[in-house]
């Protein structure tokens, strides 16, 4: 009986013949918030591996439908490609395997911190960051259960006319995210900024990544992720693609530790 049913979820999870999927009940869609700024949203090279179908691990696609989970997923900008949340959302999905992971991408590359409120319309993508995340999240929960949120987002703010004040910025991002979406405790995994060989980081953004290192002691159900020895794609600023999936597994691993 156990293993007839195993297989018709199983079945329910498979991609149809239109190509659309078939979701499993919603206590057992577990949905991942994926929000940031371009190294959120990916710009790794996209090669075979990232194509690669897991009938477990699924996306919200621009459109607000769901599919399977493959590179690129974001849409911030055309060069996006290879991030961390696929790599994130295989690991989760082999560590729970009653379970189908959910992907919310919500990334808009070169956005600061405060273009991340409500009502905040960033320019350079011609977007509202917070209000089209937060649309796309309520569009997922008609389906699924908001299990986390990652964060990776810092480089815009690493000035220093922003930096001072972004440790107090991202306290109040987490808390307005959760209250928005109706999840008080759900966790939030913030990323380290890369920190590249022959890239020497100023003031302002240690100052930043300070305030990403710091925000588990000051704010319950966080983690910080390292991105110690990952290596950038040759511009000094975006991971290369072997290093996001390396990340998304770093996040992972930092996810699972808070629950």
């Amino acid at each position: 009986m156990k293993r007839t049913r195993f297989a018709v979820l199983l079945a329910a999870w498979c991609v149809g013949a239109m190509g659309q999927v078939r979701l499993p009940e919603k206590e057992k869609f577990e949905l991942y918030l994926l929000v940031g700024q371009s190294n959120m949203a990916g710009r790794g090279e996209v090669e075979a591996q990232d194509k690669v179908e897991h009938g477990r691990v699924l996306m919200l696609t621009k459109e607000g439908t769901w599919a399977a989970a493959v590179d690129p997923m974001h849409f911030d900008k055309p060069v996006a490609g290879v991030g961390l949340g696929r790599a994130f959302g295989l690991r989760i999905a082999e560590a729970r395997p009653g379970v189908t992971v959910g992907l919310i991408p919500c990334a808009v590359g070169g956005s600061p911190i405060d273009a991340w409120r409500p009502g905040e319309f960033y320019e350079p993508t011609k977007s509202h960051p917070w209000d089209d995340a937060m649309r796309r999240a309520k569009v997922a929960l008609r389906s699924g259960v908001l299990k986390g949120i990652l964060w990776h987002q810092g480089e815009s703010d690493s000035n220093e006319k922003l930096a001072a004040g972004y440790g107090a910025k991202l306290e109040d991002l987490v808390a307005r995210m959760r209250r928005e979406l109706g999840a008080e405790g759900v966790p939030f995994v913030a990323g380290q900024m890369g920190r590249f060989e022959g890239a020497a980081w100023d003031e302002w953004r240690v100052m930043v990544d300070t305030a990403h290192r710091e925000l588990p002691g000051k704010v319950r159900g966080t983690a910080y992720v390292s991105s110690e020895g990952l290596m950038h794609k040759g511009d000094k600023v975006h991971f290369d693609a072997a290093s996001y999936r390396e990340l998304g597994r770093r996040y992972a691993e930092a996810y699972l530790g808070v629950r």
